[in-house]
This record gives C-alpha cells, sequence and structure tokens, in this order.
C-alpha cells in the first residue's frame, strides 16, 4: 500500500485481488449498522486529516503543473478543504442511504410448494480503474461498503500521493469500526504493465469500472478479462426546440457548459432550431464569454467570430470551454445528429411542447434524457444516490449514474419441504 516501499516489498496485486476477495467475503454479511459506523467513521477521519490530505495533493499537483498538463487536467486533480469536505458528506449521505443488500425483488410460489423469492446480493470484489480524479477514492470505496463489496482500486500516476493518503485514511477507519481494512485496497503501482494485470485478475475481481478518457477506455476494451461496465465519454447535446423559452434555454445552456466544463456531463454540443436560431444564437455566444465556439456554416453567418466546425468536433468531448454549436432544421434533424455523434451518456431538450418532449426522450438513445434542465444533473448525488461510481454508457447490466443497486445483483433463493423433480 505504501509508494515508499521498494517494488520488490510491495504485494503483487494478485495477491491484493485475494486480500480483497477475503475481505468481500466478510463485507457480503455485515450489518447495516458495522457498514454505517464505518462510512461516518471515514468521513470524520477525513475531515480531521484534511491538512495531511491537502499537503499530498499539492504534491501532485505541483507535478502536473511541472509537466504542463492542461488546466482541465489539474481541476479534476485539485483537492481543496471544500472537496475534502465534499468527499466526507458523500460517505454521510451513503450511509444515510437504505441498504440494498437482502432486498427482496420479487417472490412466488410454484404449484408444487416451491417458495422462490430473489433477492439483492453484492458482486464480491468491485475494481475501480481511475484517472486523476483523487475524489473517487473516496467515492467509490463508500459506495462499495454499503452495498458489501470490497474496493479494489487502481488509480492514475498523477494522483498517486493523493490517493495514497486517502486509501490510508479509509483503511484505518474501517478497520477501527470492526472490518476489514481490506475492504479497501489502492494498488501503488502505477506502471502500465501493472494496469493490464490489474485487468485481468479474473480470481479475485467481480466487476470492473474504468473512469478516465478514451486510451483507458481502449485498453479496458483490449485487455480486460473480468466482467466490465464501462463509464463511457461524455458528448452532451442541448436541443433548443423552436418553441422553446429562450431565457430558460439560455441559463441552462451556460451552465451546462460553463458550471465545470472538465466534467463528463457538460455540454459538449449545443443544436438550435433554424426558426429560433437568429434571437438565439447571438445571444447564447455572449452569454458564453470565454468559450471558444465551433459552429456549422449558418452559426458562422450568426456569429462571425466562430470557427468551423467539423467531423472531429462533433463527435468530440472537448471536457474545456469549447462548444460546438449547429443550426437544425427539427426535432428530426436533432435527434439524428444526436444519434450520430453522441456518446450515449446525457442529452437535453429545452421546449414547451409536451408531445415534442416526448418524442425526444422515447426517441433519443442515452442513458439519461432532460427536458428542460441542465445536463449536469446527470449524477449520483443530484439523483439522490449519494456519490457514484460512474456513469454507465453501456446497458449491460447498469445504465446510467451507479449507485448503491447497480453494485449489486440478484441471487434466487429456493425454499421447498423435501420436493424432487421427476
Amino acid at each position: 500500500m505504501s509508494a515508499d516501499l521498494p517494488t520488490s516489498d510491495r504485494p503483487s496485486i494478485a495477491e491484493l485481488g485475494r486480500r480483497a476477495k477475503a475481505a468481500s467475503r466478510v463485507l457480503a454479511t455485515a450489518s447495516t449498522a458495522a457498514k454505517d459506523d464505518a462510512l461516518r467513521s471515514a468521513a470524520d477521519l477525513l475531515v480531521a486529516r484534511t491538512a495531511e490530505l491537502l499537503e499530498a495533493n499539492a504534491a501532485d499537483v505541483e507535478r502536473a503543473e511541472a509537466e504542463g498538463v492542461s488546466a482541465t487536467v489539474v481541476d479534476r486533480l485539485r483537492l481543496t478543504e471544500a472537496r475534502v469536505e465534499g468527499m466526507a458528506g458523500g460517505l454521510r449521505q451513503v450511509a444515510s442511504l437504505p441498504d440494498p443488500v437482502g432486498e427482496v425483488l420479487d417472490g412466488w410460489v410454484r404449484p408444487n410448494g416451491l417458495r422462490i423469492s430473489r433477492v439483492r446480493v453484492p458482486l464480491g470484489v468491485v475494481a475501480i480503474i481511475y484517472e486523476n480524479r483523487p475524489n473517487v477514492t473516496s467515492d467509490a470505496a463508500g459506495l462499495c461498503l454499503k452495498s458489501g463489496n470490497a474496493a479494489f482500486l487502481r488509480g492514475s500516476s498523477g494522483a498517486i500521493t493523493s490517493n495514497l493518503a486517502i486509501a490510508a485514511v479509509l483503511r484505518e477507519a474501517v478497520a477501527k469500526a470492526g472490518l476489514p481494512a481490506d475492504a479497501v485496497i489502492l494498488v501503488a503501482d502505477t506502471s502500465r504493465e501493472a494496469a493490464v494485470e490489474f485487468m485481468r485478475q479474473r480470481q479475485s475481481i467481480d466487476c470492473l469500472i474504468p473512469r478516465g478518457g478514451p486510451s483507458l477506455i481502449r485498453s479496458i476494451l483490449d485487455n480486460a478479462t473480468v466482467p466490465y461496465v464501462i463509464d463511457g465519454d461524455g458528448n452532451c447535446h442541448v436541443y433548443v426546440h423552436a418553441d422553446a423559452d429562450l431565457d430558460m434555454a439560455l441559463d441552462i445552456v451556460v451552465n451546462a457548459k460553463t458550471q465545470r466544463p472538465s466534467v463528463c456531463n457538460a455540454a459538449e454540443t449545443l443544436l438550435v432550431h433554424a426558426d429560433v436560431a437568429d434571437a438565439f444564437v447571438p445571444r447564447a455566444a455572449a452569454a458564453l464569454a470565454g468559450v471558444e465556439l465551433l459552429g456549422d456554416e449558418r452559426t458562422r453567418s450568426l456569429v462571425p467570430g466562430a470557427a468551423a466546425a467539423d467531423e472531429e468536433a462533433w463527435s468530440t468531448e472537448f471536457l474545456d470551454l469549447r462548444l460546438a454549436v449547429k443550426v437544425v432544421d427539427g426535432l428530426d434533424d436533432a435527434i439524428d445528429h444526436i444519434a450520430c455523434y453522441g456518446s450515449g451518456h446525457s442529452e437535453a431538450i429545452v421546449t414547451r411542447s409536451l408531445e415534442v418532449a416526448d418524442r425526444f426522450t422515447t426517441e433519443v438513445d442515452a442513458a439519461a434524457v432532460l427536458v428542460n434542465a441542465s445536463t449536469r444533473f446527470v449524477d449520483g448525488e443530484e439523483f439522490g444516490f449519494g456519490a457514484e461510481i460512474g456513469i454507465s454508457t453501456q446497458k449491460l447490466h447498469a445504465r446510467g449514474p451507479m449507485g448503491l443497486r447497480e453494485l449489486t445483483c440478484a441471487k434466487y433463493v429456493v425454499r421447498g419441504t423435501g420436493q424432487t423433480r421427476t
């Protein structure tokens, strides 16, 4: 677990996986009270150790800035007192949520008297591989713990000092609450070879969740031999329909793009109905001061300072103060554009029409569709899940923000009175 251990003295990834597996068997039967005590203890200890965490994080931030990484990456990496308090608040919120483990999903009795029920159970060992987001260490561990899973974590080299410090605090708190410290295990080796080995721990990992950019996702697709859920790109759109309240639309677009542009639920493309383009596009450009606009020909005729958008612009998750803008001929054109370029994450429409809204929510294929609201709300905490383990853009077994229930599966329990099959 320690970054200062010589490489030869570190436990192997296979050994760490075995430890996580052993811890998962204890966690699967842990009481709700024990798990909640551990979460609250971890929250308190994070706050108490804020100065230590910020000192560790400062080393990562200084190294990143010296390497010339983008402001977006530094923003994702940086911890502040408020962000540490937010991590602690997320753990407390998870502790306050209902425990999904043991929930009876349904049940029935067969004609032969067998009583069959379907019950929520933990996945086991949930592995998370992630980039430059030290808060993920706390968020993932908290959700895994409450749902009865061991958290097997592998962060990036850029955040390793922060991640080790956070993981150490979490492990100490979990142990103080009487649960295995190995409920939270962080891999200290951040080499590419270690990442590939991590993705192949079939003896220990029950589900792998990547949180990162296209290169990480491609590595998962190319190398992973364990089951995984893709936390994919967020090429999100806001479509302003002809009947939209343009003041509302302006507020939504500005919020969706600028409130925190470095995250996956920020808007990357604005689609505007041709009937309101003359009135709306120049207003949007003025309100989005500081945002680089890339537009189609009709957009550039209304905003001469906009750069030309190409195929790459329509399909790119910028994660920055850049926005692609296109004037469309109607709802069908908007839906077709999203179908062609969207990543299946979050898509929004601004409209006064219930019929139009219903068509949009029915026909747009995405994990989340929003009507008259910012894409920034597609988030586990905003949905009431506490923290989130990721936002799945695939369809098996989870889709959208992944909270506690998405970290469980179902087990059939069959009770009989001696029945045998003929």
